[in-house]
């Protein structure tokens, strides 16, 4: 028998696409007559009851992270409220939650990577939004949830840095690209296998994902060119130069280093994630 799932977000999203287009054969989707607002919380609970499904995947956030600075009263609607509604609805009906969080909660690093219980400080409000979720979700539904913190993800569907690098590197003969910021670039697919292991498992608690390895935005923008140039999607050189934190200024703080630890969500799911670069290379081919 088949585990009823519903998925939450835009089906313009990355993540959602990513979700749908591998759907295991033991789950079945069920469908909503429109997209659901999470923020609002009756109409959550109408959702649920109406659907009764028995894992809710939450792909829905607000990921504006630099408009949040001055939106935090939406940022916390969705990010923080949102998840809660989802939570409650989850409990009264007896749905698991698999919720997708940042690598944001932990602000800056101290040059190693964060383990699952690494203390959370985050520095703006984007941050600081996904951490309430977390709270809220481990607070309602303790023994039926599991949130899982990423970072850099993209995908050949929507809008992601790989996609922007590409078109500015067809239109453009130099680039500047942030240096001083490591962190570890995702492909929505492999987050999206994860969070399928984790419903299956039906795993509580926190995880980690991303693809394996570390880079900057620079060595990533490095990697993009040259596996966009492999792949015939691009027929260019183009110039690529490394910039600091402080000669590109953002109203939000990005942390320097944000790599999150694998290993114990490696052994929990009992599977692994590829390294970044083969991920990309594998993303390019979707794009040929």
């Amino acid at each position: 028998m088949k585990t009823p799932v519903l998925i939450t977000g835009s089906e313009r999203g990355q993540l959602n696409f990513e979700l749908r287009r591998s759907l295991p054969d033991d789950f079945e989707e069920l469908e909503l007559n429109e997209r659901l607002d999470i923020t609002d919380v009756d109409a959550v609970e109408a959702a649920v009851a109406a659907l009764l499904p028995k894992v809710i995947i939450n792909a829905a956030a607000y990921t504006a992270v630099d408009i949040a600075e001055t939106d935090s009263e939406q940022a916390h609607a969705v990010n923080h409220y949102g998840v809660a509604n989802l939570a409650t609805s989850a409990k009264k009906h007896g749905a698991r939650v698999v919720h997708v969080s940042t690598d944001f909660v932990f602000g800056d690093g101290n040059g190693r990577p964060y383990a699952l219980d690494a203390n959370c400080s985050p520095d703006g409000v984007y941050g600081a939004s996904k951490l309430a979720g977390e709270k809220a979700l481990r607070e309602i539904l303790p023994d039926a949830s599991v949130f899982v913190r990423t970072a850099w993800v993209y995908s050949s569907h929507g809008n992601n840095f790989v996609k922007t690098m590409l078109r500015l590197m067809q239109e453009r003969e130099k680039l500047g690209v942030i240096a001083d910021q490591i962190g570890s670039p995702t492909w929505a697919k492999g987050l999206a296998d994860a969070l399928w292991e984790a419903a299956r498992k039906n795993t509580i608690g926190q995880l980690h994902w991303t693809g394996a390895g570390v880079a900057s935005w620079y060595d990533f923008a490095v990697a993009i060119y040259e596996e966009g140039r492999a792949a015939g999607l691009l027929d260019k050189d183009v110039v690529i130069k490394p910039l600091t934190t402080e000669q590109y200024p953002t109203p939000a703080k990005r942390p320097a280093y944000s790599v999150l630890s694998l290993v114990d969500t490696w052994d929990v799911l009992d599977i692994q994630a590829e390294h970044w670069r083969v991920e990309l290379r594998k993303m390019m081919r979707e794009l040929q």
